[in-house]
């Protein structure tokens, strides 16, 4: 595997998920795979889950690794060509990706959407660089787009904690004060639909994810309908994907506080099968989720972080297997 993006690139998701409890069972018997490798792991945005739990793979693995925050102490990178660089920026991404890439074996990059234009985030102009230019294998940790890494997380959390052989997994849109992208909504969407599992998702008009993700999944505009015997409740915010209203792309529909009752709590989760309650944190309380539907002993969202951690090393160690 030279590329991690999406679900397809795992392949096999049966495999997949048998070779990520076999890493959860023994995280370092294949430190010899890693031995003299470095992992770069380049971050324009800020992390916690994703920087923590990669690191610790990449080490798990017998990995070095080198973080660069972009952002701070590194050359204000430019990235669009035709640019007079008579600015702030000193560096082009262009001659920095092949310079990066000499010093590591294998690169992932996190990049959030900027809502400038659709089409340029939807093309993942930054990180379609770095595959072109770096010769490495490079693999996704949160894109305009995609977020891949907490995709594979969320199966791996959904397949330990499914109380029926083939689960009922709501993925709800949920009110926030700020305008989110879509690369969480849109990797869930896309890893639940291969799974086997039944996938529902609700939001509120104009909130349409784009077809390339959801596909065929049932979109239901009544949160208390879709919830309906659910096992799993997957909350997340994102701003108008700009799918049936591509003017308002990036923006935030509605006033927060006209949509509060979208918030999780235990008014919609009275009508699901005890269902679990995930999201992929940092969360706001009594915005996305209510203090007793997150602090509940259904709540799943510290072990669906702690497997973070073993996403990234499956992803890793078939990328290190692949060298």
């Amino acid at each position: 595997m030279r590329i991690f993006q999406h679900v397809a690139d795992i392949g096999d998701l049966n495999a997949a998920l048998k070779e990520a409890q076999e890493v959860k069972r023994d995280r370092f018997q294949w430190q010899h795979l890693g031995k003299n490798k470095t992992a770069l792991l380049i971050f324009f945005n800020n992390s916690l889950r994703t920087r923590l739990s990669t690191q610790k793979a990449a080490m798990n693995l017998g990995m070095n690794v080198i973080v660069l925050d972009v952002n701070q102490g590194a050359w204000k990178l430019e990235t669009e060509r035709g640019v007079v660089m008579d600015g702030d920026k000193s560096e082009h991404l262009l001659e920095a990706i092949p310079v990066m890439a000499s010093y590591c074996d294998i690169i992932g990059v996190r990049s959030f959407a900027r809502f400038e234009s659709r089409k340029d985030d939807y093309e993942e102009a930054i990180l379609q660089q770095f595959i072109k230019y770096s010769g490495k294998p490079v693999f996704f940790m949160e894109s305009a787009t995609v977020h891949p890494l907490q995709a594979f997380a969320d199966l791996i959390t959904i397949e330990e904690h499914k109380p029926i052989a083939r689960p009922k997994v709501v993925l709800t849109w949920a009110p926030h004060p700020k305008a989110l992208p879509q690369a969480v909504p849109n990797s869930f969407a896309e890893w639940m639909r291969a799974a086997d599992v039944e996938f529902v998702v609700t939001h509120p008009e104009g909130y349409d994810l784009d077809p390339q993700f959801v596909g065929d999944a049932r979109v239901e505009y009544d949160q208390m309908r879709a919830f309906e015997g659910a096992d799993f409740i997957y909350a997340k915010n994102w701003s108008c994907p700009g799918v049936t209203r591509p003017d308002d792309y990036g923006k935030v529909l509605d006033d927060y506080h006209t949509m509060m009752d979208w918030t999780v709590s235990s008014r919609q989760m009275a009508v699901t099968n005890n269902a679990a309650f995930m999201h992929c944190l940092p969360v706001r309380r009594n915005m996305i989720v209510t203090d007793d539907v997150i602090e509940a002993p259904t709540s799943l969202v510290i072990p669906e972080a702690a497997n973070r951690e073993i996403s990234a090393q499956v992803v890793l160690k078939r990328m290190l297997e692949a060298l």
